[in-house]
């Protein structure tokens, strides 16, 4: 049953980070910023998972693992870290580095300490 659960998150939450990072590319615009936005609000939202008290292990495979998993994306965003050195980018790659870690932390512990229970 858990193998299920991860598969039907991962059946929204991959779509939906391609659909985000589709839009923050429009009109020429840096990738990045959906990259960010995904991992961001992926990482609260775990961390409110597993932050609340009596969270059943269906709902962490279902949300945590599978939604969670596929909408964050750790290769994107070391893809995009590339991109940028290779483009001479080496303070926007710096930048985005810092800001995917601080606000990516951040949310989780935020996420953890706001979650009820």
């Amino acid at each position: 049953m858990t193998p299920l659960l991860v598969v039907a998150g991962a059946l929204v939450g991959a779509p939906l980070r391609l659909l985000v990072t589709r839009l923050a590319a429009r009109g020429g615009r840096d990738p990045a910023g959906g990259t960010l936005t995904v991992n961001v609000a992926g990482s609260a939202l775990l961390g409110l998972v597993l932050g609340a008290a009596a969270t059943p292990p269906a709902v962490v495979a279902l949300v945590g693992t599978g939604f969670c998993g596929t909408l964050t994306t750790f290769s994107t965003f070391g893809g995009d870290v590339v991109r940028m050195v290779e483009q001479r980018r080496l303070a926007r790659g710096l930048a985005y580095v810092l800001a995917t870690v601080v606000l990516g932390v951040g949310a989780a512990a935020l996420g953890y300490v706001a979650a009820p229970g």
